[in-house]
């Protein structure tokens, strides 16, 4: 692993696989029974087998000894279905490609947005240099980022919940709690990629910085009137809206608002939601009809960063250390931009690198800044509700 390689540059050993498949040995390793009289021992254990911490792992996998700990067998629905073009890049250096492709998630070439005023304004691929993004079929995109990780190499605890962590000398140990009981590891260094609502190294010196009450509250339905390739977002009163076609002909209907108004509580069932969406001027007439609802959710969105992203012995990837406005459609992307570069910076400080903590930390601070800008730009936007607690907070946020 060349230590010091720019991410957006660097290619990456590997070979494809098919999503879903396991590695029932390395799982097996992973969770020896507390009984066993012989500590496993990793370089690396990340915690989080989502699209960050998987990330992390396949990377370090073919050259360190990893092991990715998840709460869950295999990846489940959740929000978080666009993918920006700039993420072909990436994929390619990471030899993730080919796989992405033949898993047939499906292309976006146009934003629809009813922002700033009621008429619906287009924005088009065709001037992205990065050409066009794509809607994801979530679970499957997951799927192949860890089955990735495993045949590369990585060990597997999942189902598996972290229940102590502690330092242990010039590493970690850790208790495992699974279906089999307590195992306990040992690694030299964590990464904590468990998402936006971390709280795994908060006793080791990693600060979480809460920057709204965001929520979202979701639902998927069988097909449905969206057209294909194209993201809609839509501004109302109380927060906004999204709206996206997703591969196997599903479709999705997001709001956001803010977890304390009483917008959030009319939107926690399905048909609370519909209720509301159906009262739109755009998005409305594309949800009139009672659709088929094969999955709904209700989630935080609140953007959140730690103060620093590195420590001594750790460092946090994805979500969990910076943790963006959905309104952005940046998720994704910094989970595996973010993976990619804990990876990098976990084989420099294994191989006494000490000032790899810091440039990594500096980096996703850049990061932050620029998101945090062009986030007060776009709801700076839209003026036509300043009067209303959702919107004056955003605009007191920036001022």
């Amino acid at each position: 692993m060349r230590a010091r390689s720019t991410p957006a540059r660097r290619a990456r050993p590997g070979r494809s696989t098919s999503p879903g498949s396991t590695s029932s040995a390395a799982s097996r390793r992973a969770c020896r029974s507390s009984s066993s009289s012989r500590l496993e021992r990793f370089d690396v254990v990340v915690v989080g087998a989502g699209p960050a911490g998987a990330t992390a792992a396949l990377n370090l996998a073919p050259t360190r000894r990893t092991l990715l700990v998840d709460r869950w067998a295999a990846p489940r629905p959740r929000v978080g279905e666009s993918l920006p073009g700039a993420a072909h890049r990436l994929m390619i250096d990471m030899g993730l490609w080919d796989g992405f492709v033949a898993d047939g998630h499906a292309p976006r070439h146009v934003h629809r947005g009813a922002w700033g005023g009621p008429e619906p304004v287009e924005r088009h691929s065709l001037g992205d240099p990065d050409g066009h993004g794509w809607h994801l079929d979530r679970v499957r995109f997951e799927q192949r980022l860890r089955a990735t990780a495993i045949v590369r190499g990585a060990a597997q605890a999942a189902p598996a919940r972290l229940i102590t962590l502690d330092r242990d000398g010039s590493g970690w140990r850790m208790g495992l709690a699974h279906a089999g009981g307590v195992t306990e590891v040992w690694a030299r260094l964590v990464i904590d990629a468990s998402g936006r609502s971390s709280r795994l190294l908060s006793g080791h010196g990693a600060r979480r910085r809460m920057e709204d009450r965001l929520v979202c509250a979701w639902v998927r339905t069988a097909g449905g009137a969206l057209p294909a390739g194209v993201t809609q977002i839509e501004a109302e009163a109380d927060g906004w809206w999204y709206a996206a076609p997703l591969p196997g002909g599903e479709a999705l209907l997001a709001f956001h608002t803010d977890a304390d108004l009483p917008a959030a509580r009319a939107v926690r069932t399905s048909g609370g939601l519909l209720a509301r969406a159906r009262s739109l001027p755009m998005l409305g007439q594309l949800f009139g009809s009672t659709p088929d609802i094969t999955s709904d959710g209700y989630c935080t969105a609140r953007g959140a960063r730690l103060e620093q992203a590195a420590g001594e012995g750790w460092l946090a990837c994805g979500d969990a250390a910076l943790a963006f406005d959905p309104l952005s459609a940046q998720g994704l992307f910094n989970a595996l931009y973010t993976g990619l570069a804990a990876a990098e910076t976990a084989d420099r400080m294994l191989e006494g690198d000490a000032g790899a903590g810091a440039e990594y930390t500096a980096d996703v601070n850049r990061v932050w800044a620029a998101y945090k800008a062009h986030h007060a730009a776009w709801y700076g936007m839209e003026q036509r509700w300043t009067d209303r607690p959702f919107w004056d907070r955003r605009r007191a946020a920036t001022a």
